[in-house]
């Protein structure tokens, strides 16, 4: 009885150490990967099953809360402009002049023919906000050695209800993603590459998403700019700055 017992505080001991080092390790990625603010020039690379096309964009964040989103091109797409604020969706379109808002399931439609729905773009919050971590092993990814971590929801309003992460265990940034139902079903994978040092963070410049229950090779997202905690107007997140 008595080793049963020592046996099973180990256990818990060990369990614990695992628990903490995981939170720990997501805080890092947290740090790394979110900021007061942001401002991203980007190519969208959507890999259809018999051709590409390639969308620019450039993307204001303020925390998790706001974003604003203007796509440069091609000409079909120039001037259309997404909007979010808190849990609200709004996108411009220049061709019919008006503003529509993307609500229910509504959120869970492809963006502009892409791997990411909008419901992917609402959700900018810290893991650590939304998930549990446990260390599930160590993997390495070209030529990177990962923290393989186990992520499960601590919230109801998720679009994913577990994930597995794999993350460079010295710059602490993602470099693999599975998505998963609550059935326990893949849906979607994220590959991130080309992570570089800025303003004194990592952060991955190159991203690939895939829909595992779509056709296609996936959309491509490559960061051509990225500015962390800068000025940006207050204006920029009104419903008026759609119009502009």
């Amino acid at each position: 009885m008595k080793k049963i017992m020592i046996t099973l505080l180990m256990t818990a001991i060990v369990l614990g150490l695992n628990a903490q080092e995981a939170k720990e390790i997501l805080e890092t990625v947290d740090k790394n990967m979110s900021s007061k603010n942001r401002i991203f020039e980007s190519d969208m690379v959507i890999h259809g099953r018999r051709s590409s096309r390639t969308i620019t964009s450039k993307t204001y964040s303020e925390g998790d809360k706001q974003s604003f989103t203007e796509y440069l091109s091609p000409a079909r797409e120039q001037g259309t402009k997404m909007l979010k604020q808190e849990n609200k969706l709004w996108i411009y379109s220049p061709s019919t002049d008006r503003i529509i808002q993307i609500s229910g399931h509504m959120l869970r439609q492809s963006v502009m023919g892409s791997d990411l729905s909008f419901e992917d773009m609402m959700d900018d919050r810290k893991l650590t906000d939304i998930y549990n971590a446990t260390i599930a092993g160590h993997e390495e990814i070209e030529g990177r050695d990962t923290y393989i971590l186990d992520l499960a929801a601590i919230v109801d309003d998720v679009a994913y209800h577990s994930q597995r992460l794999w993350v460079d265990s010295e710059r602490f940034v993602p470099l693999k993603q599975e998505m998963f139902a609550k059935s326990g079903k893949l849906l979607k994978r994220t590959t991130l590459s080309d992570v570089q040092k800025v303003q004194g963070r990592w952060f991955p410049m190159t991203m690939v998403y895939k829909d595992m229950l779509k056709d296609g090779k996936g959309t491509e997202f490559r960061i051509s700019s990225a500015k962390f905690d800068q000025d940006i107007p207050e204006y920029i997140f009104t419903k008026a700055a759609l119009k502009q």
